[in-house]
């Protein structure tokens, strides 16, 4: 008795709902729609009952439709090997024209044989949330540029674009280069690089390679054995076993010699190097940062950079405008 009840009033129900809801066909046609959705979206059930469900728009949708295994099925959501099952953030578009972001969810009915039947989409919405993203989003940077984004001052375009750059490649392990001239901040950069990323909790360790000669820079980064030349009285860790776990910066990298290039070639490709004067392997989990003021590409074609290391530190470049 309960359950013919039920059935009974099961127009009644799905319009107690506060999500939006529709029922779409196979096909794509929309066939029933809750009151909620009519009060989101502005459309009225006479307004899309029997219309295609892409008169909404869906952005989310769109990437579906537009999916390569649709040899067969119009959208990948009632593709037989698909899940049937879609949760997503996205905007639709409402009767005004105007998009509104919601959370959607898609599940397909099917019979007993698996055939797709159709299927029922809710609808959330969460413009309120999307404001409230954006107001975060608004004031962090305006902290960022009234207190300096990690140490860094800057509100023209072209910084906020560097900011939103050390964002973005602050959660990669990819190599990064900071191009530009003296004075520009690359050294505040690489820190805010490592502050930004998931490595941020480990080691840090930054070291200018223009600073020693070739011996002493070979010592300084790889450390050096005992005795392994004069002056040599006990061990050394170098720079790149300081740094493991976390980030390591070699600033004017364009001033280290080839026979140092080579070695940093091997760290990039097997993550392994030896100290001066031992034969062990010391495995390092490292991710490099360099910085330069000069052409690297001129130096490549002058035979004074090595043109594999070029291309293995050049994956994420970060050019730095003139102070002036």
């Amino acid at each position: 008795m309960l359950g013919k009840n039920l059935h009974k009033y099961w127009n009644r129900i799905i319009n107690t709902m506060h999500e939006g809801l529709i029922v779409i066909a196979a096909d794509g046609t929309i066939v029933m729609a809750n009151q909620s959705f009519e009060l989101l979206t502005g459309y009225t059930s006479s307004d899309i009952i029997g219309k295609s469900c892409t008169m909404l728009e869906c952005d989310a949708c769109e990437l579906a439709i537009k999916s390569e295994k649709l040899q067969k099925w119009w959208c990948a959501l009632f593709d037989p090997d698909h899940p049937g099952i879609k949760q997503c953030r996205c905007n639709l578009i409402k009767k005004d024209g105007t998009y509104m972001p919601v959370l959607k969810n898609a599940t397909v009915l099917r019979d007993e044989q698996g055939n797709s039947l159709g299927a029922v989409e809710t609808v959330t919405d969460i413009s309120k949330l999307d404001r409230l993203d954006q107001e975060v989003a608004h004031l962090s940077r305006r902290l960022d540029s009234e207190d300096g984004f990690y140490g860094i001052i800057g509100t023209s375009p072209i910084m906020q674009q560097v900011f939103d750059i050390i964002l973005k490649v602050g959660t990669s392990d990819a190599p990064v280069i900071i191009y530009g001239e003296s004075g520009t901040g690359k050294e505040l950069v690489a820190n805010a690089i490592h502050l930004s990323g998931y490595r941020k909790d480990k080691a840090y360790v930054p070291f200018n390679c223009a600073a020693l000669n070739e011996s002493l820079l070979e010592s300084e980064l790889f450390g050096h054995a005992k005795g392994s030349f004069t002056g040599a009285y006990q061990h050394r860790i170098g720079r790149f076993e300081s740094a493991n776990g976390g980030d390591i910066f070699l600033d004017e990298i364009g001033d280290i010699p080839l026979s140092i290039q080579v070695k940093l070639l091997r760290i990039l490709d097997s993550k392994e190097f030896e100290r001066v004067g031992e034969q062990k392997r010391i495995n390092t989990d490292v991710r490099i940062i360099t910085a330069t003021n000069k052409n690297l590409e001129q130096l490549v074609a002058q035979n004074k950079f090595r043109e594999d290391l070029f291309f293995r530190i050049n994956i994420i470049p970060i050019f730095l405008p003139p102070l002036r």
